[in-house]
């Protein structure tokens, strides 16, 4: 093969395993396992690509492939499943050969077999036309396979002329004399005559072809010609398939289906597609395959057409002031479309600018390569330059600004703030006044200066008192706003324990000072704090004072002195007392000396005591200005003494008038405690003496006793028996005490009969009878009651059914709903409608100046009289009498009752609402109709509108 205008690659590999003509044509008759052969040699380019196939191995085993598995003891090439050899990566051979062994190991017997595999790279020279020309290699490896004799290539592949190992470097024969050697491809090996042997066919790695991108054609340019060595005794058509022939996109590279010349179409483009993988097919006319499909690879050849482009047209960075030269600051990167392996797209970074430029016009350099920005000078001052902006360029071609394609990116470097200013106080001392017994107040702000960055650890105070305050009095609290000490108390202080204070404040930052930077001597400063004497309250010291003393005291003893102290000490003044509680008004307290004596016999048993103790609250005031006052409470815990006498229980009971089982259970009650209580004794009194002869006590135990009958019968009745009950006090103290006790028949149960309970309450016959006929009569009035209010009702409601309580007018005044007049139309009083004749300026006139619209002031017999206690049956003969009567008395006014008219607004287009006649009024006054009300001034209004038109 030779090479055109192109440049190309023609890799040829032997990867097949010769066998003897016969031997490969027949199954063998014993099975032995192993490669096809033991060294292997193919030509490959000096790039590969990765995933590239550059030969195939042959292992036979005896099992079958499918437990047969390959191993390589190369990183960069790998066997497949099938025996394919690939490149795991892109690979660029420095040397002329690359060697390595493929191992096929059966994982059911565990056997290895290995197999040597040598590639061999392609060495170019350039021609006369500028061009590098490619020298194919063929090596023929004579193998040993089982069978017939191997032979050498020379002898079986006789057809096209290759060069020897000797020749390397001469151009090959010419391979078809009708076509220009320099462009002709035989992928596909010839066979030799019937009468000879016929050699293995084995498949050979075609070199890939190279081509530019952005070519300017003529379009369509031919790449290179494929042709079989059948096509002497037969037609061939051949075709390719594969992306970019006839798989998206579609046709850019054809082929000419007679000659086997193949084209690209259109200029090409690396950064959209860097390599395209084909098949090549040959078939005769009736479309049987001749030849087995052969892989073409065809790569794009990059050009400088991109420029690199940064990630970002800003990038932020930042860098500690006061940084050493060398410290990292950021990393800038740019991508450059173009091929990374070439110069095109190699990019190379440099620093344009700096602004500021100070303090140097060089702060800052880039690693060329890396993109790394780090500083280069010393002096970083973030109190100087917070700032600074740095322009990038980054240049492929390895950085050539004369040949490489350029773009700029900006680079911002803020100095981050480091603690290298202490804070100082703004003064030496301060000074501040405090009242005593107050706390949480500011007393005093300190104020310091930091140059570091605000409200940052670096710039925030941290205040420390370091002397003067032993005892935790006061505290400096930082305020977040402006960065000032406030001197604040947090425990109270004592104007008669300290009258001054002399403190020592520290400042610092939250955030540890920078290395090598020390302390300022104006980072302490004194402050002085004055206390303010103020009148305090006096106190009790023995507060909740508590004393003992029997109860029932006399008035007037001395109890106790409770006296306050006044912690003023450097103020004279004097303390007066009083009582702010005493419940039971027991006692008194001297107002100078705080003496307290009883007012009035003290008693254990009060309401007032709660378990035995009596509280009284009292006030101490000075007479400071202003006057502040202390309370005290005292607790007297009175000891009982025998002052209560027992009191019998229960008052009252019953028991049957014969003497049975049942007894009456008595005890006693006493106000007083142990050991003034019981045991208790219970007797009968001597008089009279029929208490002991009806009755007789029993001991039970020292707090009951029983009381019963003596006599065999005693008469049903209450009988009021005597008892003396006598406590263990001492002295003891006894009381009489009188239970009632209830006798009355019983039943064979022992309980009382209801009757006999009644006999027994004092009732006798003729009074229970007198009680249930009163009972009787009280239940038939009230049955009565019931009947006479349910008559009632349904007269009522009879009365319902025939006049509506709406339409009966008897007594009524008809009220319409108002459709005008508004507000002022409600202010009217109809009493004078209602009792006209009531009116003395109508009465007074005289009969010849009457209006004969007004109510006749006569008597009228005319009209029927309408009865004092109307029946609901004449209502319909009264109406229709007074409507005949008011129509045959020509001195009637045009209103036969009370009518109320409202106004509708004007321009009603009703006619008149009554027999009025406004054209027959005549010439009459009606201003005396503004008097009656709203509604009757709109009726003056209406004649006395007539007269004016």
């Amino acid at each position: 093969m030779t090479v055109g205008s192109g440049v190309l690659l023609v890799l040829l590999s032997l990867s097949g395993a010769l066998r003897a003509h016969n031997g490969d044509l027949t199954a063998r008759e014993t099975c032995k396992a192993g490669f096809s052969e033991e060294d292997y040699t193919a030509l490959i380019s000096q790039n590969i690509l990765e995933g590239e196939k550059v030969l195939k191995v042959k292992f036979s085993s005896c099992l079958g492939t499918k437990g047969t598995h390959y191993e390589t003891d190369s990183m960069d090439f790998k066997v497949g499943a099938d025996g394919t050899v690939f490149a795991t990566r892109e690979l660029q051979i420095p040397s002329e050969q690359v060697a390595f062994t493929v191992t096929a190991w059966d994982r059911q017997t565990a056997e290895r077999w290995d197999a040597a595999v040598r590639l061999l790279v392609a060495q170019t020279s350039p021609t006369r036309s500028g061009h590098k020309e490619t020298s194919i290699q063929v090596q023929a490896l004579q193998q040993r396979v089982p069978g017939p004799r191997s032979l050498p290539v020379s002898q079986w592949d006789p057809s096209p002329t290759l060069p020897s190992p000797g020749e390397k470097g001469k151009k090959s024969a010419p391979l078809d004399p009708v076509q220009p050697p320099n462009d002709t491809l035989l992928p596909w090996p010839q066979h030799q005559s019937s009468n000879g042997l016929r050699r293995q066919k084995r498949d050979w790695v075609i070199p890939p072809i190279n081509v530019p991108e952005n070519s300017r054609g003529p379009f369509p340019q031919q790449l290179v010609r494929i042709r079989s060595d059948k096509d002497s005794d037969i037609p061939i058509r051949y075709s390719i398939t594969g992306v970019g022939a006839d798989q998206p996109p579609v046709e850019v590279f054809s082929i000419d289906s007679m000659s086997g010349r193949m084209y690209v179409t259109r200029p090409m483009d690396r950064e959209e597609r860097a390599s395209y993988h084909l098949r090549a097919h040959a078939v005769d006319m009736n479309g049987n395959k001749v030849e087995n499909p052969i892989d073409l690879y065809i790569y794009v050849i990059d050009m400088n057409d991109n420029r690199p482009e940064f990630l970002s047209q800003l990038y932020n960075g930042s860098v500690d002031e006061g940084s050493r030269p060398g410290t990292y600051v950021m990393t800038v990167t740019a991508s450059d479309a173009d091929d990374g392996t070439t110069a095109n797209g190699m990019v190379r970074y440099r620093i344009v600018t700096q602004t500021p430029q100070s303090p140097s016009q060089n702060m800052f350099t880039i690693n060329s390569e890396t993109g790394d920005i780090v500083t280069v000078a010393a002096g970083l001052d973030r109190e100087k330059v917070q700032q600074y902006t740095v322009i990038v360029q980054a240049t492929d071609m390895e950085g050539n600004l004369n040949y490489g394609l350029s773009n700029t990116a900006t680079a911002i470097i803020t100095v981050t703030d480091v603690n290298d200013n202490p804070p100082e106080f703004t003064a030496s001392t301060y000074a501040g006044e405090v009242p005593e017994n107050r706390v949480e107040m500011v007393v005093a702000n300190l104020t310091v200066m930091d140059r570091d960055q605000p409200h940052s650890p670096n710039w925030n105070a941290v205040y420390r008192i370091i002397s003067g305050d032993p005892s935790g009095h006061f505290s400096v609290r930082t305020d977040p706003v402006t960065n000032e000490g406030m001197v604040t108390v947090v425990k109270a202080v004592d104007y008669e324990l300290n009258r001054a204070f002399m403190l020592t404040v520290m400042v610092s930052n939250q955030a540890p000072l920078a290395s090598g930077i020390q302390m300022s001597f104006q980072s302490t400063a004194g402050v002085t704090i004055s206390v303010m004497d103020i009148n305090e309250a006096p106190y009790f010291p023995s507060n909740h004072k508590l004393i003992r003393l029997e109860e029932g005291v006399p008035t007037g003893t001395v109890l106790t002195t409770f006296l306050a102290v006044d912690p003023d000490r450097f103020m004279q003044q004097a303390v007066r007392y009083s009582k702010l509680s005493d419940p039971a008004n027991w006692l008194h307290i001297n107002a100078t000396n705080g003496q307290i004596s009883t007012a009035a016999v003290l008693d254990r048993e009060s309401p007032y005591i709660r378990n035995n103790v009596y509280e009284a609250t009292f006030l101490a005031a000075d007479n400071g200005i202003p006057p502040a006052s202390g309370t005290g409470t005292l607790q007297i815990y009175l000891i009982d003494i025998n002052d209560n006498a027992p009191e019998l229980l229960p008052r009252e009971a019953q028991i049957c008038e014969k003497p049975s089982l049942n007894a009456i259970n008595i005890t006693a009650a006493d106000a007083d405690v142990d050991p003034n209580i019981g045991p208790y004794v219970f007797e009968l009194p001597f008089v009279p003496a029929s208490v002991r002869k009806n009755w007789t006590i029993t001991r039970l135990n020292g707090d009951y006793a029983q009381l019963s009958l003596r006599v065999l019968y005693l008469e049903a009745g209450v009988y009021d028996v005597p008892i003396v009950v006598t406590d263990s006090g001492n002295p003891p103290l006894s009381n009489t005490s009188i239970i009632k006790v209830k006798v009355c028949p019983c039943d064979e149960n022992g309980d009382c009969t209801t009757m006999g309970a009644v006999a027994a309450a004092g009732l006798g016959t003729g009074a229970i009878v007198a009680i249930l006929i009163c009972i009787i009569v009280l239940l038939t009035m009230v049955l009565l009651f019931v009947v006479w209010m349910r008559r009632r009702e349904k007269e009522r409601h009879t009365k319902q059914l025939l006049i509506d309580p709406e339409d009966d007018v008897r007594d009524n005044i008809l009220k319409y709903d108002e459709e005008g007049g508004g507000e002022e139309d409600q202010d009217y009083d109809l009493s004078q409608l209602q009792q006209p004749e009531a009116m003395e300026h109508v009465l007074s006139k005289a009969p010849g100046v009457r209006r004969v619209d007004e109510r006749p002031v006569g008597a009228e017999p005319q009209y029927p009289a309408r009865p004092v206690v109307p029946h609901p049956g004449d209502i319909g003969d009264f109406i229709s009498e007074g409507l005949r009567a008011a129509d045959n008395d020509p001195t009637a006014p045009p209103y036969d009752s009370l009518l109320v008219f409202d106004y509708e607004g004007s321009g009603s287009t009703a006619g008149s609402v009554s027999s009025l006649d406004s054209s027959s009024s005549g010439d009459q006054d009606y201003e005396y109709l503004n008097d009656w009300g709203p509604r009757f001034r709109k009726l003056a209004d209406m004649y006395g509108g007539g007269q004016e038109d």
